[in-house]
Order: C-alpha cells, then structure tokens, then sequence
C-alpha cells in the first residue's frame, strides 16, 4: 500500500471537459488514485457525479478544483479579441453581436464547499494556488489532504507555508493549464527532471511528479528523485472511459500530436496543447486576449462551427509532450501499465 492508500503510486491527472466520473473510477479500481475535475461543474452535477464515485468504489480518490481570481470583464480587450478574431468569424457566418459568454470554470468557493461535505473527499486538489484560508480550513475539517500545484521552487514553498498537505510539482511538459499562480513569467518554469528535484529538496511535504510521465519508467525515475507519486494525464485521453471528443481523440492519433504548444488564446491562460489552425495564424502566445477565462467566450462559436465541419481548428487539443503512452484501451489497462 503506497501512501496515498492506493496500491499503485498512479495519481490520474484531473482533465476537464475530457473526462468525468467513470473514468475516476477505473482508475481507482485498478489500483491507482482517480481524480474528478470540477472546475466546470455545476453544484448538481458535481453532487451527481460524486454519488456515481461513492456508489462505484469505496477506495480513495481525488476532486480538483481551480481556485483562480475572477476577473472584471473589460468591454474594450473584449472587443480588440473579436477584432483579431473577425476574419474567422466572418469565415464561418458568425455575427460577432451574437458572441455571449463563454463556457464557465468556476473557482473553489463556500457553494461549492457545500456541495462536496457530505461525500467528505479524501483529497481535494487545487490548481493556480489555493482558496482562502476559511475554505481550507473547512475542508480539513472532514478530514481531507489539501494538495496544489506548483510551478516554481518558489510556489511550493508558498503552498507549504499556507497549509498545502502535498505539493504537485508540474513541469513545463505537462498537457493543459499551467497551475502558476505567483509569476505569469513562463521563462521561470522548468522541466520536470529540474523542477522535481529542487522542490523535493526544498519543502517537507509529500511531493507528486506531474509533466511528460508515460510509462513505468517515467514513474520509476521520479519516484527515485523523491516524488511520493507520479501523476499522468496525457496517458489517459484516449481511453474507453474518457469523454475525449472525437475530434481530440484523432488529433491524439495523428502525426500533428508531436507538435505541442504553450497557449492562452483558448481561455486566457497559458495551457499546452496540439498546435491547430488558431495558434498557427495567431500565434499561440502572440495575441492580447481577455483575462481567464473570459477569453472562451468568442472561442466558443469559432469552436462550435468548426466541429460541425469536422475540424478541430478552433478546439483546444489539450495534450502533453509525451504522448507515448497515450493508446485506445481501458483505464486499467493504463494504470496497470504505469506500475514501477
């Protein structure tokens, strides 16, 4: 039994809008520790999908949230975003007057804290730092681990000084949102075979590898660099529990999967995926763009009529460097794979 009472020292990294419960569950039936994305969860649905966990399995598992600033809409980086993106809307038919909302990501807050007591979750995670201190201190009340990313040296100290049980460090490889949250500065983050090592050495917590890890070897070396676990995402995309698009699942499968790219023109905030139409003639790091996640906004309709045509141009193809381990079979079979 590993320390995070799972046989296997295989954390399954949190993937919003690509997975939900069942594929939580598989991973912690095969012996690794599941983990749930609630930052675009109502209260209802997480409620549900926490259930559907509770029902399926009674081993540990892992529920993250974003726990990020929400900001002010600012009327005019809205309309200099729709400017630059007018080519393309006009493209596919899309009234930029028509543009609403964008898809929410909802940080960590006293609702959602509700919502998740009574199912009392053995670890809830964070991403870009951690909530206020009250909302901690409420979730260890029921007696579960408080764990966060890092991104920096600098950051884990920071988690371990404000009441993170367990530090992840996330190294620049790493598919999806980056978890900075002191520096936007992308040049002060490391790979993780530098960044591990200097946080392990630096904070008395447990720390979690996260960032180009694809088979049992890559668990191997970061444990033996004083990781507690290995977290993968990447891996998982195209399992059979996954809710990957078909779209993401052919992008996953295609020779453009080995070329990966720090973006925020999707949300706003710098996050890695495959490199498609948006961030080729924009550039993917090039553009002023609404602050998190107010930038999907004008994405969405982009995104909505591309997919109809059967293009992911204007999707986020959310993908790590390492996409060695990343195969169309089940989650166990993945989890078992990964055992060091």
């Amino acid at each position: 039994m590993t320390p995070l009472g799972t046989a296997l020292p295989v954390i399954q990294a949190p993937m919003a809008g690509s997975q939900g419960s069942r594929l939580a569950i598989a991973v912690c039936q095969a012996g690794g520790l599941g983990s749930l994305p609630a930052a675009m969860l109502t209260p209802e649905a997480l409620r549900r999908e926490l259930q559907a966990i509770r029902a399926a399995t009674d081993r540990p598992f892992n529920i993250n949230f974003f726990c990020h600033q929400p900001p002010t809409p600012d009327e005019q980086s809205e309309t200099r975003w729709r400017q630059r993106l007018a080519p393309f809307l006009a493209e596919f038919g899309i009234d930029p007057a028509s543009i609403g909302a964008g898809p929410g990501r909802q940080p960590f807050n006293a609702e959602l804290a509700e919502a998740i007591a009574e199912f009392a979750p053995p670890i809830v995670s964070f991403h870009f730092g951690l909530p206020a201190p009250e909302l901690i201190a409420r979730v260890k009340r029921w007696g579960a681990q408080v764990w966060s990313s890092a991104t920096t040296v600098e950051e884990a100290r920071w988690l371990e000084a404000h009441g993170a049980d367990a530090v992840i460090a996330q190294g620049l490889e790493a598919g999806g949102h980056r978890g900075h949250f002191l520096s936007p500065t992308l040049s002060r983050q490391l790979g993780l075979f530098a960044l591990l090592p200097q946080i392990v050495a630096a904070v008395k917590v447990p720390v979690i590898a996260a960032g180009g890890i694809a088979d049992a070897a890559g668990v191997r070396a970061v444990l033996g660099l004083g990781a507690m676990a290995a977290q993968v995402g990447s891996a998982y995309l195209l399992c059979d529990e996954a809710d990957t698009t078909a779209l993401h699942r052919a992008a996953l499968q295609s020779p453009g999967a080995a070329h990966t790219a720090i973006t925020h023109l999707f949300t706003g905030r710098p996050a890695r995926g495959i490199v498609n139409r948006l961030m080729r003639e924009l550039g993917p790091l090039s553009e002023p763009v609404p602050a998190f996640p107010l930038a999907t906004g004008a994405i969405a309709p982009l995104r909505a009529a591309a997919e109809a045509r059967g293009l992911g141009d204007f999707s986020p193809l959310w993908a790590g460097q390492n996409l060695a381990g990343c195969r169309a079979v089940s989650a166990a079979e993945i989890t078992r794979s990964l055992a060091p």
